[in-house]
Parts: structure tokens; sequence; C-alpha cells
């Protein structure tokens, strides 16, 4: 498990910021309680942030205007009183693509399993695989177009 110094740590800064966000004690301490909560899960899961203030930080306004959102939908609107199950046809394909970057070459396949995760910047990319920033754009259009012929969208593939 994670270890909890750092999360506390963050807790007076965060609340101050949420306070800041909301419009009430309670709705600050909510919010500031699911960031911590959701960042706890993430460094329990063995995921690595660098910058451990500036990430809680943008979690919580992320969080913030998701709950605001959430809150402009309508009582009793459709998609509120639905629920809507899984689809076993979305996990297949997902099953389906997480197989296919697996036969991507080694370089290639790295890459694409960081911007699965959620990493989506070039530069970040770069910074944690020590690559140049245009090597990875170009090693992420290789892998992209492989994945599409792999998976039956498109025909062409650019030569490695």
């Amino acid at each position: 498990m994670p270890d909890p110094d750092p999360l506390t740590d963050l807790m007076p800064d965060l609340l101050r910021v949420a306070r800041r966000l909301t419009r009430g004690a309670d709705q600050s301490q909510d919010l500031c309680q699911e960031v911590l909560l959701k960042l706890w899960i993430r460094l329990d899961g063995g995921a690595e942030i660098d910058d451990l203030r500036a990430y809680a930080m943008t979690a919580l306004r992320n969080q913030h205007r998701q709950s605001l959102r959430r809150d402009q939908i309508p009582l009793g609107a459709p998609e509120v009183v639905t629920i809507t199950l899984p689809d076993a046809f979305d996990a297949c394909a997902l099953s389906d693509v997480m197989h296919a970057i697996a036969r991507l070459p080694p370089d290639q396949e790295r890459l694409m399993r960081l911007v699965a995760a959620g990493e989506t910047s070039p530069a970040d990319l770069a910074r944690r695989t020590g690559l140049a920033p245009g090597t990875v754009m170009s090693r992420l259009a290789r892998a992209r177009a492989r994945l599409r012929v792999d998976l039956g969208h498109k025909t062409a593939v650019p030569q490695t």
C-alpha cells in the first residue's frame, strides 16, 4: 500500500482550494475526500506520479468540474433514470485492442500502453521514456497505423 503521509500532507492545501471551488464546507470536504481516495487508489495500483501536489490540484479541479456537469443534468432526465448495463461488445473490442497493442514492436507497445494508461502529452511521454518528442510522435503514429490495420480499419501501414 502507498505511504499515507504524502496524501495526509496534501489535505490542508486540497481543502483550502476545495473551499474556494465549492459552495460550502460539506461540499469541500466531500470533494477533497473523493480526490484523496482516487489518488490513494492510483498510488496503490503502482502509478508513478512525479509531482503529487500538482497532480492532486489538477485532479481536484477536474473532479469539481465533473460534479458541476453532473449537477446540470435535470432530475428525471433519461440519462439519470436509465441504467446502462456493460456492453459485452465494448469489452470484446477493448480486449482486441489490448491484444493488438501487445503485438506491436516493443518500443511502440510501451508508448501505446502509456497512452492507454492516460498519458497523452507527447512532451510527458518523451520525458518519461527519455526519447525526443519527435521520436515519440512518429512511433505513436506508426503504432496507431499498425493498430488500425490489425483491427481492420485501414489497409496502409507506414514502414518502420
